[in-house]
């Protein structure tokens, strides 16, 4: 019986596959006008097309197929193919309740390319499709010019939340919306040498790849439309919203280990000295050909809610293990961190009635991360009765990310639209320290802590307002509306044993004229036991932080069709804080049609940037290892006296200046969009270099945020698209390109010391998260069930200086020299990626491939990088190639 059924579905199979007929046909506007880029879907598969530069298309579909016509400012429409081998459309204008506007415009009527000010609208199911990778800022820094985004490694809450770029400038310098609405932050502030050094950022990775519909990057200045934040653009991510269809995917991949450099005998993670991540200590494992193993699986499925209404719901989880690279004695756990990570989120719309709805979004992320900190190899810091060879502790997290928004909208009589919603969101950071011990405990130590952690929530209410009006002039739309903010930011004690010192009977020392801390004598010398758990000090009492702020906007908003071919737009918004006080922002911008094929557009803003509650008030004691030698730390809050002693001034707000100049062209089966820009940000707001302590008790440097540098940057984002029918199947090609300059035009250190302050090293790092350029291009051919993909990225030169400028000059026999021994350098390199397709069946899709093929990594470093590797976390990261499969699925 089995047999017989099992022969039946193949029969069935084979019926389906060969019961295909050929659709073309022309897809125009309400005035007849052929709409090139039009998305063309077979309903509940993969199978689609767009139609060329003049409206048509083709397409292989099942027998009876139902098509899904879509394009970006017009009301999609589907129609069955059944008995029919021509299909014309013609799309209406217009944007129903449940679709998102455009991030940058809003305006119902404007697309990506008909915008003042640069759009880049990602597809997130083909960018996924066409890569093994797993997680948004990784899909991002090869799908968008000018984001950049690199695991980190040695970093402590950076290796387990990811700092991103946007243009060169700070990760909160980026606003991030979802379905429009503002998202909030991450809780961490990034304290070691990363991209973002003195930032917080929002944490992109909490979304689910299989939640989002597509992804809008305005690549402008955009505080007087959006608020504080959105100084390098806006990032707003659109959420799915198909019903009766349920998608997924299963994927597994994971990194060869061969990395690609010249090390000596006995180096860290070589074959036959590679850590092993299954036990704690110093413990030699197994070579290995392949490490950081990742598995994904999500599936998002969708209902229909009254008319036309919905709930679109998706689950996504993730494992992937640690990777291991070549490091040097002291730190021989280099490489990125271990997560496992469930995501859950939802977005629905119930109409109430033909105008009104209510819609409310949201999500739950939970991440179980673990990292490795530097190494403990002997020293007061070993107790050698629990770790004989020393150890590596691990910094592992429970990162708690939650979010909802709900709100009603509908249209009035008079044609005026009204938005009103109240977005909530959290993110809770809690660190645990495994593998660790606290070396004043001695003998009786646990190796595993809980450290403590920090929280911020954000809670915003909105009510906007917009009309779009088609008898005035060619066309305007008119917005203005409220918001009230509110923000929380709190750090939470550990347990005793991971932030206190202990004295000789194993007491907590309160009163250290009388308590005795306990000592060993290395190399015939006395030396103190630290306190503390190792690689991670533990929040205390005294590092507990709960404040608060509030915030209130207004803004206004226009854009005027002055005619047919000349649009100008306009935004003015005022923001006080409860903190710092009023700003008030604007902003030109305007579109000119050259010609029917090509647009010339601008824009000028000023913009600010509220300095974050975990930047006034963020506080801790750590450990840095610096050239492998370990010293203690104070990052001393904002607001503290200790702060004010060393001359360091409370935070204002950054304030920027953006112009942009640019055109788009279309061509046939060419696209091109190309836009200048220039971005003046004073007062940035960055951590300073190491202050000597003298006069504190048991750190031997002090760090601060403070207002410390005048930037200026400009570049130059370029876009070029092809695609072309070929037979039964399509060829296209996609250049992404930004070049990218960022100057530092004061470094604002008063009367205190200049390279104390802000120095040659901590220039370098922020000149570094603004690469001069990256390079993509994208071949992409498909025919019949067969697809593939080649891509190519090239990273350009990066500077940074090493540990090396902390040495005595005198050491060099002079600066300059000193500088010339420190910079590290890392020469241009290229990526490429491949990726093969094949459609199974009607419902699955199979794609195996890799990215980085040739293995390609950084220039290789001496022993005085940041890290510990013999690498930083610059260009295509240090873990090499990486090999999957991937299984997609639709029915």
């Amino acid at each position: 019986m089995k047999t017989i059924c099992l022969a039946v579905a193949l029969l069935c199979n084979v019926v389906l596959i060969y019961s295909q007929s050929t659709i073309n046909g022309t897809v125009t506007d309400d005035s007849g006008e052929p709409l090139a880029g039009v998305n063309i879907i077979e309903k509940g598969t993969s199978n689609g097309t767009v139609t060329d530069f003049d409206g048509n298309y083709e397409i292989d579909v099942a027998e009876g197929a139902i098509l899904v016509f879509s394009y970006i400012g017009f009301n999609s429409t589907e129609i069955n193919s059944s008995g029919k081998s021509t299909v014309d459309v013609a799309l209406s204008e217009g944007v129903q309740l449940d679709e998102v506007t455009l991030v940058g415009s809003r305006s119902p009527k404007r697309t990506s390319t008909d915008t003042a000010v640069p759009v880049d609208v990602i597809d997130i199911a083909e960018v996924s499709t066409q890569s093994g990778r797993i997680e948004i800022n990784e899909l991002l820094q090869y799908a968008a010019p000018s984001f950049n985004a690199n695991k980190q490694s040695g970093s402590d809450g950076a290796d387990h939340i990811v700092p991103a770029t946007l243009r060169g400038l700070g990760p909160d310098q980026t606003l991030v919306l979802v379905n429009g609405k503002r998202r909030h932050q991450s809780s961490l502030v990034n304290i070691f040498g990363t991209k973002g050094r003195g930032n917080t950022g929002t944490d992109l990775n909490t979304i689910p790849v299989a939640a989002i519909k597509r992804i809008e990057i305005l690549r402008d200045g955009a505080a007087a439309q959006y608020g504080s934040d959105a100084i390098a653009g806006v990032i707003n991510i659109v959420l799915q919203d198909k019903t009766d269809e349920v998608t997924g995917v299963i994927s597994y991949g994971a990194y060869n280990t061969n990395a690609q450099g010249d090390f000596p005998a006995g180096t860290a993670n070589t074959d036959g000295n590679r850590l092993d991540t299954d036990l704690d200590g110093n413990q030699i494992g197994d070579d290995q050909s392949f490490d950081g193993g990742s598995v994904k699986a999500a599936i998002n499925y969708g209902v229909g809610l009254g008319e036309n209404g919905y709930a679109n719901f998706t689950t996504e989880y993730i494992n992937k293990n640690k990777t291991l690279r070549p490091g040097f004695d002291f730190r021989r756990g280099f490489g990125e961190a271990s997560i496992e990570a469930f995501n859950f989120m939802v977005n629905a719309a119930y109409p109430i009635s033909e105008n009104t709805e209510i819609y409310a979004f949201g999500g739950r992320n939970y991440r179980d991360t673990d990292a490795y900190a530097f190494t403990r190899n002997d020293g007061a810091r070993v107790v050698t009765s629990i770790y004989p060879d020393g150890f590596n502790p691990r910094i592992t997290s429970n990162i708690i990310d939650n979010s909802i928004s709900a709100g009603v909208r509908t249209e009035l009589d008079s044609g005026w639209k009204v938005d009103i919603s109240n977005t909530y969101g959290k993110n809770n950071f809690h660190y645990f320290i495994k593998g660790t011990l606290n070396a004043s405990l001695q003998d009786v130590s646990p190796t595993d802590f809980d450290a403590g952690g920090h929280s911020l929530s954000q809670n915003t209410i909105n009510l906007d307002f917009s009309k779009y009006y088609d008898d005035v002039m060619a066309g305007m739309n008119l917005a203005f509306g409220a918001e009230y903010r509110t923000e929380n930011f709190i750090i939470f004690a550990g347990e005793p044993g991971s932030y206190g010192t202990f004295d000789v009977n194993g007491l907590l020392i309160t009163d250290p004229e009388n308590q005795i801390q306990p000592t060993v004598i290395i190399d015939g010398e006395e030396e103190l036991r630290a306190g503390g758990s190792q690689g991670f000090p533990g929040y205390g009492p005294a590092n507990e932080v709960d404040r608060s702020r509030s915030n209130f906007s207004l803004y206004a908003d226009g854009e005027f069709d002055l005619s047919e071919s000349f649009l100008l737009s306009a935004a003015a918004r005022f923001e006080n804080y409860s903190d710092f006080g009023s700003t008030v922002n604007g902003k030109l911008a305007a579109r000119l049609k050259a010609t029917e094929k090509i647009n010339i557009r601008g824009s000028v803003s000023t913009g600010f940037r509220a300095p974050s509650l975990a930047q006034i008030y963020y506080n801790l004691r750590f450990t840095n290892f610096i050239g492998g030698t370990a010293v203690d730390q104070l990052l001393s809050p904002n607001n503290s006296p200790v702060t004010a002693s060393f001359g360091i001034n409370q935070l204002n707000e950054e304030k920027a200046l953006n112009a942009g100049l640019g055109f788009t062209g279309t061509f046939g089966n060419f696209t091109s969009t190309v836009d200048g820009y220039f971005i003046n940000v004073k007062d940035r707001i960055v951590l300073t270099g190491n202050f000597e302590t003298d006069d504190i008790p048991g750190v031997s440097a002090a760090q601060f945020f403070v207002n410390g540098v005048d930037t200026e940057t400009s570049g130059l984002d370029i876009v070029l698209a092809w695609k072309k029918n070929i037979d039964d199947g399509s060829l296209s090609a996609t250049f992404t390109g930004n070049l990218n300059k960022m100057k530092i035009k004061n470094v604002n250190n008063g009367n205190l010391d200049a390279e104390t302050f802000f120095g040659e090293r901590d220039k370098a790092f922020l000149l570094a998260s603004a690469p001069e350029s990256k390079l993509t291009l994208n071949l992409n051919y498909a025919k019949n069930k067969f697809d593939t993909g080649l891509g190519f990225t090239r990273f350009s030169s990066i500077q940074l200086l090493d540990f090396q400028m902390l040495e005595p000059t005198s050491d060099y026999g002079s600066f300059a020299n000193k500088v010339t021994a420190a910079t590290d350098s890392y020469n241009p390199a290229l990526v490429t990626d491949l990726v093969l397709g094949y459609q199974l069946s009607e419902s699955l899709k199979l794609n195996i491939g890799a990215n980085n093929l040739f293995n390609e990594y950084p220039d290789q470093q001496d022993d005085w990088v940041e890290g510990g590797g013999y690498w930083d976390a610059v260009q295509m990261g240090f873990n090499g190639a990486y090999y999957y499969a991937r299984l997609g699925f639709s029915f």
